[in-house]
């Protein structure tokens, strides 16, 4: 078994920051791609950014330059910096990894987090 632990969401003003982080514990090989989605209420689930284990990452356009993903492999652990948000960056955030699991016999897991609540409200 793998699980995803979130912390860090919260209320915050517009034009504030957070941070969210997401540590993975379990019976953890490796971890491939880390990940932060968003769901909105009404909306579909959305991808956020994502962090390769070498480091490359990727971001949606409604994110880019205002949100930094990063991860340490050696804790198997993601954050998310948020800068200057928004009211539309409101939303459940949820955790993603890619996880090959196992000891001796391996098998390929999308492991979620249970999400953390981020509102951007004056």
């Amino acid at each position: 078994q793998v699980q995803l632990v979130e912390s860090g969401g919260g209320l915050v003003q517009p034009g504030g920051s957070l941070r969210l982080s997401c540590a993975a514990s379990g019976s953890i090989f490796s971890i491939n791609a880390m990940g932060w989605y968003r769901q909105a209420p009404g909306k579909q689930r959305e991808l956020v950014a994502a962090i390769t284990s070498g480091g490359v990452t990727n971001y949606a356009d409604s994110v880019k330059g205002r949100f930094t993903i990063s991860r340490d492999n050696a804790r198997n652990t993601v954050s998310l910096q948020m800068n200057s948000l928004k009211p539309e960056d409101t939303a459940v955030y949820y955790c993603n990894a890619q996880v090959i699991s196992g000891n001796g016999i391996y098998r390929y897991l999308q492991v979620w987090g249970q999400g953390t609540l981020v509102t951007v409200s004056s």
